[in-house]
């Protein structure tokens, strides 16, 4: 029985720790939250034990799940794996680059597990079509949501962007060779909204957009390669999959030709999914998963280098940004 324990109770927090009483071979010790609280109230909840310290709490469990704020993470998981601890950490797996390396240097040397929290990678909708992407060359995706306050004290390029990110690089195997971005700050003083394009080595290119100042919510994915065009709808819980059906070659010349009785979509091979096929919870499927790893000794489907990968390219899309940003400042000032 791996013996867990959940930092940071707020609003995905909370859900981690009720998760865990629910898989096989986990056992929640506990949790931490500087809400004192707040943790209580969570403990009450969930019949579970709140700790005085997030020290106390290292000490009762063999792994940890940090599900606090993202400036947190870097010094919550230093501290748990200074003390042997394998460790869950919500995306991004840090605020800043040099922090995530570091964590990763750690890790090695003690030979612990690190998990990221890019849940995505967990979605039913991206693991019922997974195999069906194969070297996309054009990818467009769109995340965008109303306002919350929660989330707000990093950009959104680490809030939400660095999701689709993460799944991006997960499918493009080549090396990122040029990024240009933008974005804007409204709600607050950092980027709420932004846009990145991602060239990558082998001409594959991928069109990023990100907003959490919307009046709607939107989670779009979208693949195009050779043979087939994948649309995802996370919030619907749609796919299609649309591919050349194997009559286009005989059938193509004779529309060409202007054959009357014979529809285009005879060309198409489609295939539907909806959330009747998907009906699967992302989160427990990423827990069960951290769980395996530990139990098993497994690499993580999203380890710490997945993480710091995607971090990396966040934080570049950021700097250009703010670079832009500044010289735009200093041309209108």
């Amino acid at each position: 029985m791996i013996k867990i324990g959940v930092v940071g109770v707020g609003h995905l927090g909370q859900h981690h720790a009720q998760k865990f009483q629910n898989i096989d071979g986990a056992e929640l010790v506990g949790i931490f939250d500087i809400n004192e609280q707040r943790a209580k109230e969570i403990a009450k909840k969930l019949n579970t034990r709140s700790f005085n310290s997030y020290e106390e709490l290292l000490t009762a469990c063999d792994a940890i799940d940090i599900s606090a704020t993202t400036t947190a993470h870097y010094e919550l998981a230093k501290t748990a794996l200074l003390a042997g601890k394998h460790i869950f950490v919500e995306k991004p797996i840090t605020s800043e680059l040099a922090q995530a390396n570091d964590l990763l240097k750690l890790a090695s040397e003690r030979n612990l597990i690190i998990q990221v929290g890019h849940i995505e990678r967990f979605n039913p909708v991206i693991l019922k079509i997974e195999n069906e992407i194969n070297n996309p060359l054009f990818i467009e995706s769109q995340r965008i949501s109303t306002f919350q306050p929660r989330g707000t004290d990093v950009p959104v390029v680490l809030d939400l962007m660095i999701h689709d990110i993460d799944l991006i690089l997960s499918f493009v195997h080549s090396p990122v060779t040029d990024i240009k971005a933008s974005g804007v700050g409204i709600f607050t003083s950092t980027i709420d909204i932004a846009n990145a394009r991602i060239e990558f080595a082998n001409g594959a290119v991928a069109n990023v957009t990100s907003s959490r100042v919307s009046t709607k919510q939107e989670r779009k994915l979208r693949f195009f390669q050779n043979d087939a065009y994948i649309r995802m709808d996370f919030l619907a819980k749609n796919v299609r999959v649309i591919k050349k059906s194997s009559d286009i070659n005989s059938l193509l010349p004779q529309i060409l030709m202007g054959a009357p009785n014979i529809n285009p979509e005879q060309l198409l091979d489609i295939k539907s999914y909806d959330a009747d096929d998907i009906n699967k919870d992302a989160l427990t499927i990423e827990l069960e998963s951290f769980i395996d790893c530990l139990k098993n000794n497994k690499k993580p489907i999203v380890d710490g280098e997945a993480g710091t990968r995607a971090l990396e390219i966040a934080t570049k899309i950021i700097n250009q940004i703010q670079t832009q940003n500044t010289r735009i400042n200093l041309l209108y000032r």
